[in-house]
């Protein structure tokens, strides 16, 4: 899903391209993209856009007659330029946005297609689309405390919660917690005044390092390639791999359609976090050690 860093870049070069421009129309080849009916998609047909800003990983398309256009990409949405009028992909498109000189495609790249579009008036219904989470980069150290001890979750669930904390997602959730050293299963509930400051500098560190690296990637041209896969990532995607800190074999955790991934020597004193599917095909007590787990994956 793209996070932060990605939905920051699409805005910025959304603006540069497409502000103070008129929209002329948006096909849809999926019906099922748009979710309100009121006001009706048409009233912004012909609409110039004042800007777009982000909502979290929402996109805010601004008008005039106080409308705004909300999207969220979800997994697997994305957004390419491509030249005015092109036909919309039967597979994986969903709607193009078309203006005078090109047209902003929508696709999505998986079989449910969960992306949103929204059209609602005024600046409460708006608001009625922002989970509300906390933008860390705007905040004080005092604010993210009060955020951290208000519930008592894992850390890993914390970040990613877009009602505790704006814009973090699975990808920058694993690389947050490696920067900072901390188990993603540390309960919240649990975590000391040294832990929750580490906590803090990780994500002012993170996101800026990321959001900048694509910045530099995209320069004037547009975000067409966005993926939540990075080979410069440090443990995120990289299970099996190296840690490019201690050189340990990077670690997973996998549950339902999602996983975390970690390195045991840089965040959990050394111990391995219990995998349940990798548990069930061991179908034995799940090893302490990454030594232990090498050896029964080896049958040793």
């Amino acid at each position: 899903m793209p996070e932060y860093p990605d939905i920051t870049i699409y805005v910025e070069r959304l603006n540069a391209l497409l502000a103070d421009k008129v929209l002329q129309r948006i096909r849809f080849a999926n019906p099922f993209l748009l979710r309100s009916v009121d006001p009706p998609i048409s009233a912004v047909h012909g609409l110039t856009i004042k800007r777009f800003v982000r909502m979290g990983k929402r996109i805010v398309f601004e008008f005039d007659d106080d409308l705004f256009l909300v999207l969220h990409l979800m997994i697997a949405g994305r957004l390419r330029w491509k030249k005015a009028g092109i036909k919309i992909p039967a597979k994986r498109g969903l709607a193009s946005f078309d203006f005078e000189h090109g047209s902003l495609l929508l696709t999505e790249a998986a079989s449910k297609k969960r992306a949103s579009l929204y059209l609602v008036r005024g600046a409460e219904a708006l608001e009625a689309h922002n989970p509300g989470g906390l933008e860390v980069l705007d905040s004080t150290l005092n604010d993210f405390r009060e955020i951290v001890i208000s519930r008592n979750h894992t850390l890993r669930r914390f970040l990613t919660d877009p009602r505790l904390l704006s814009g973090i997602g699975n990808a920058y959730s694993d690389e947050i917690l490696h920067y900072a050293k901390l188990s993603p299963v540390l309960q919240t509930g649990k975590m000391t005044d040294e832990q929750i400051e580490a906590l803090y500098k990780a994500i002012l560190y993170v996101l800026p390092k990321w959001t900048e690296l694509f910045r530099k990637e995209v320069g004037d041209g547009f975000p067409d390639k966005v993926t939540t896969f990075r080979p410069e990532m440090a443990v995120h995607g990289k299970h099996g791999k190296d840690c490019p800190v201690c050189s340990e074999t990077v670690q997973r955790i996998r549950f339902a359609s999602n996983e975390t991934n970690y390195c045991p020597t840089c965040q959990t004193e050394g111990k391995l976090l219990a995998d349940r599917s990798l548990s069930r095909l061991l179908k034995s007590d799940w090893p302490k050690t990454p030594e232990e787990l090498e050896q029964k994956v080896r049958g040793k």
